[in-house]
């Protein structure tokens, strides 16, 4: 049940929400008429929704937290739909092959407002597959990874305008000097292939330990200053190659194309998605790409709807989409405690 505090803080929360949303929900300007009407009873409602939800947010994180240790390590061990089909490769590579056969046939059944959005929602998927390698295996936080992103789309435009060298002489190059500052790719399923090859590496393995203890690291002789400079370079080269598809997508960048709120985005993609899980980091990019597009019909509540879906998740899938599971290993024989006299 709900005590006094809670419900003086549901009460403040909704009189805050109030005040945020009041010209957006009080306040309507008919600029023809050159009338400004009050929709007061838009308030009262509001209240009453932020309230409600609220207590029933509050209601659940209780119940939640009565067997919270109980049910975080059950998390960590089961298996998601998603982990148990890829699990099997017979699964996993009918999956990709239907994925390819849609990625094909796409263009060729839809408008090009709908590829133009599509190949920009894949377009953060690389970008936040490469951040998922600094921040999700390596545990770095990386506020500029746009840098790189940008690195990549002036190394084509330049070597296009000045030697005009075409889109695949230059992604190579554009992804090489990325990773300089921070080999041909053209479909993200070979990210994808290449990214998970990773995780299951040494190195992956290297980068996942350093997130986790840095000392432990270094006492079982991994090389820190190393590892990092590794993890940051292979995660600026696939943004450097994105950078030569945008440059050569769009035909003109300034640096405003550039600007924190991207890496802001791309960072939100890989904490959404879940850290360190690729499968997450795919489904987080095409819902924060897409989502925002296709609740255009929304007009001005199209943001709003976007902010309560991302509180949402972090409300209850704290840990992201799909989870990253880590690896175990389990041994037939049974453990027999020493026989004491």
């Amino acid at each position: 049940m709900l005590g006094f505090k809670e419900i003086k803080n549901g009460l403040l929360v909704s009189l805050w929400f109030v005040f945020l949303t009041f010209p957006l929900m009080v306040v309507k300007v008919d600029p023809v008429e050159r009338i400004v009407s009050w929709r007061w009873e838009n308030s009262i409602y509001v209240a009453i929704g932020t309230f409600v939800i609220y207590c029933v947010v509050k209601i659940i994180m209780q119940h939640r937290t009565g067997n919270a240790a109980v049910e975080k390590e059950a998390e960590q061990e089961k298996e998601s739909i998603i982990h148990r089909v890829l699990a099997s490769p017979k699964q996993k590579y009918t999956l990709i092959a239907l994925l390819l056969a849609v990625a094909i046939a796409f263009p060729q059944f839809s408008s090009s407002y709908q590829t133009n959005v599509m190949t920009t929602a894949l377009m953060y998927v690389v970008l936040g597959l490469g951040l998922n390698i600094v921040v999700g295996m390596a545990g770095l936080l990386d506020l500029g990874y746009v840098a790189f992103y940008a690195v990549g789309a002036y190394t084509y435009a330049l070597l296009n305008h000045h030697f005009d060298l075409g889109f695949w002489a230059v992604l190579p190059i554009g992804g090489g000097m990325a990773a300089i500052f921070g080999i041909l790719l053209g479909f993200m399923i070979v990210t994808i292939f290449i990214v998970n090859r990773l995780q299951d590496s040494r190195l992956g393995r290297a980068w996942i330990a350093l997130r986790e203890d840095e000392i432990a690291c270094q006492a079982m002789g991994i090389d820190k200053r190393r590892t990092k400079l590794v993890a940051f370079a292979l995660g600026a080269f696939w943004a450097g190659i994105i950078g030569v598809v945008f440059a050569a997508k769009t035909t003109f960048i300034n640096p405003a194309s550039f600007t924190f709120l991207e890496s802001a985005i791309i960072l939100a993609i890989v904490v959404l998605g879940g850290m360190g899980s690729i499968v997450g980091v795919i489904l987080g990019a095409l819902i924060l790409i897409l989502l925002p597009e296709y609740l255009r019909a929304l007009s001005e509540y199209r943001m709003l709807a976007f902010g309560a879906i991302l509180v949402a998740m972090m409300v209850f899938r704290p840990r992201g989409l799909i989870s990253n599971i880590r690896r175990t290993y389990h041994s037939d024989k049974k453990f027999h405690p020493p026989i004491q006299h």
